[in-house]
């Protein structure tokens, strides 16, 4: 039988393991060094029957020195991997009572959902004064709708190029990764983050979307007169019905093919004609056969509150494809062509 007082330490810090059990001490094990776990198994071998007295005696003493800081970890990284390695964040919560244990982040988070919010030309304009590889390493991280809505904003040969690299790209490391990650935080979303008024426009144009064609044309012009900032961003979420004709043949079939039939019919209630045609021009033979004749039925009965309902849901449609990059509003482009 062998005594407290007899024993090593490294002797007392085998009993120790030997007396937490296999599971808890061999999760413990791999943080020895190698010539610490020399030191155990020389000294476990010297071991013989411990009394329980004895054994609760070097639990003592080891709890004494761990109070005092005895140096057992090189560190508190050190801590932090056995605790993390060692217990589950339940077991942790109970031991720590009310305080919430939650392991170290390693990093910042990744930037990519951040990315995918911002406007596709913005990204795109950014990615093409980057390499091609780099950008093909960027768009690679996004969602696939997204990253074709960049490539869209960007010119054709850069568009060739970029692809070209995302088809050949093998895995990237994790360094590089982290570079371009850091220059983008900087370059793009430190930039969104100081002058970031789309929410505001957001919110102004929805209140104009709700006003009467006139009435709109009449208050941006004095908007636009008054010097407002950020009207062309407003400008570029605007859309009413009576806009139907300044959408491109492509867009406009590209709104309707989503619409029902019905609310197509009860949209074009009272529509003047060229409006009506620019809507029907973009439907199937068939549904428009079928819209025309329920049309030439007349209105009485409809109520123009349904009828405005349904015109505000294809204009309300038309903004989210816009917003998607399927096409652009009318407004984006008469922008264009006043700042050219």
């Amino acid at each position: 039988m062998t005594t407290a007082l007899a024993l090593t330490r490294p002797q007392k810090a085998a009993a120790i393991l030997v007396a937490m059990g296999k599971p808890a001490a061999s999760r413990l094990l791999k943080f020895f060094k190698q010539d610490e776990l020399k030191a155990l198994i020389e000294g476990a071998r010297l071991l013989r029957t411990i009394p329980q007295a004895d054994l609760e005696r070097i639990v003592a003493e080891f709890e004494a020195e761990f109070t005092e800081g005895a140096g057992l970890l090189d560190s508190a990284d050190r801590m932090d991997t056995i605790l993390n390695e060692s217990l589950s964040p339940e077991e942790m919560s109970a031991i720590m009572g009310d305080k919430k244990f939650e392991p170290v982040p390693e990093g910042p988070a990744p930037i990519w959902p951040d990315l995918e919010k911002l406007e596709p030309a913005r990204l795109g304009a950014f990615l093409s004064g980057e390499h091609p590889q780099t950008s093909a390493m960027v768009l690679s991280k996004l969602a696939p709708q997204t990253a074709a809505n960049v490539l869209l904003t960007m010119e054709k040969p850069m568009r060739s190029q970029i692809i070209k690299r995302m088809v050949t790209m093998a895995n990237i490391p994790d360094a590089a990764s982290r570079i371009v990650e850091n220059q983008l935080r900087v370059s793009v979303l430190s930039q969104k983050a100081s002058r970031d008024t789309s929410a505001g426009q957001e919110r102004v144009a929805s209140m104009l979307n709700e006003m009467a064609k006139p009435e709109l044309d009449d208050l941006m012009q004095d908007l636009e007169q008054a010097g407002t900032p950020d009207l062309a961003g407003v400008r570029s979420r605007l859309f009413a019905f009576d806009d139907l004709p300044l959408l491109p043949q492509k867009a406009r079939v590209l709104l309707f093919d989503g619409l029902s039939t019905e609310l197509v019919t009860l949209a074009l209630r009272g529509a003047a004609p060229e409006l009506a045609e620019s809507a029907l021009s973009a439907i199937g033979a068939r549904s428009r056969r079928m819209i025309e004749s329920e049309l030439g039925q007349g209105s009485e009965g409809i109520a123009l509150a349904d009828i405005m309902a349904a015109r505000k849901s294809i204009s309300v449609a038309a903004i989210r494809l816009s917003r998607e990059g399927a096409f652009e509003l009318p407004s984006t482009q008469a922008a264009a062509a006043e700042a050219a």
